[in-house]
């Protein structure tokens, strides 16, 4: 038997609780992990909420993050003891995930846990830090650099956006913080922001084109946020998407496309293929700083995960937040 927090939708309704749960509540795989850590992103807050349809199976143990050690192997990359991380692969939305105190799943899902980190901060990086370093790396693909101007991050004081501001400034590039609480100013200040402005300039419909101002951005926003975002970013500047936290829509025109030479790239952490997450986490190891991490991070106990899910949904929690799933 094991805890985990389990998500049913029957004739009673959508609910969330956390249960005893026995080995049948594991999805299949090659491998069994013991979990030591989880995470709380955005998307599970959604699955576990139930304000939007992340689930597809049920009952669904959610949690598309954990960081554990291996527990018994029939796959060639793994044997018991290895450390390993897991984000994505549809874990926690069709496969039982990582909220939870074990896990089976297929071993190619997974990737070692880089020498650098502990299972708690792999964690306190989670998918979110790793979808913030895709994106850096999107940027970097497409030639920007720090001398090509400003960066602009939205949803900065979301795991995404707060791993990003920090990643950005550490690399040497001007991070201008966008936010709805700008009561926060001094902690974005504190990740490395150079300047932090209120997201409303940016939630409303725009112009299809504004005045130039950003080389680069990551947005973990879209709708209105996004195309105005696009409308005003620099000649061949390039806007990275990977959020939908105002919304799926985007409302644009292709005026910045084709008149600015915008690039509009899109960031997916779920499916992205293994060489690029090892990328990624190797990069995390050398760009992002430990101690501001330290100041991007929570800790709960899995108990504690039904009432953070709500109140993560309803953007009043900053930063990230570490499920401790044996406690």
């Amino acid at each position: 038997m094991f805890k985990g927090i389990l998500i049913q939708k029957d004739d009673a309704g959508y609910r969330a609780a956390l249960q005893e749960l026995d080995d049948s509540a594991l999805g299949d795989g090659d491998v069994t992990v013991q979990v030591g850590y989880s995470t709380l992103n955005y998307k599970d807050g959604l699955a576990i909420t139930g304000k939007g349809p992340v689930v597809r199976r049920f009952p669904m143990i959610p949690g598309i993050d954990m960081a554990g050690t291996v527990e018994h192997s029939n796959h060639p990359d793994y044997r018991p003891g290895d450390a390993v991380v897991l984000n994505g692969w549809g874990v926690g939305e069709v496969h039982p995930g990582g909220l939870a105190q074990r896990i089976r799943l297929k071993g190619d899902w997974l990737v070692p846990l880089p020498a650098a980190f502990s299972a708690r901060q792999a964690m306190a990086i989670g998918t979110a830090g790793y979808t913030a370093m895709l994106c850096v790396l999107a940027l970097e693909r497409f030639g920007v650099t720090p001398d090509h101007g400003e960066i602009l991050v939205t949803g900065a004081n979301g795991g995404v956006g707060s791993v990003a501001v920090a990643v950005l400034a550490r690399l040497g590039f001007t991070v201008v913080a966008s936010t709805g609480r700008v009561e926060e100013a001094d902690y974005l200040k504190s990740l490395g922001a150079a300047e932090i402005i209120d997201r409303a300039q940016f939630s409303e419909p725009g112009r299809p084109l504004g005045k130039e101002r950003w080389a680069g951005a990551v947005d973990t926003v879209g709708s209105h946020t996004l195309a105005n975002v696009c409308a005003t970013a620099r000649y061949r500047g390039v806007v990275t998407a990977c959020g939908l936290a105002q919304g799926m829509d985007l409302p644009a025109t292709v005026a910045p496309f084709i008149l600015r030479g915008v690039t509009l790239a899109g960031i997916d952490s779920v499916m992205c293929p293994r060489p690029e997450r090892l990328v990624a986490w190797e990069r995390l190891a050398t760009d992002l700083d430990m101690a501001k991490l330290d100041l991007i991070t929570r800790e709960i106990a899995l108990g504690d995960v039904i009432e953070a899910a709500g109140q993560l949904v309803q953007g009043r929690i900053r930063g990230r937040v570490v499920v401790d799933v044996n406690r």
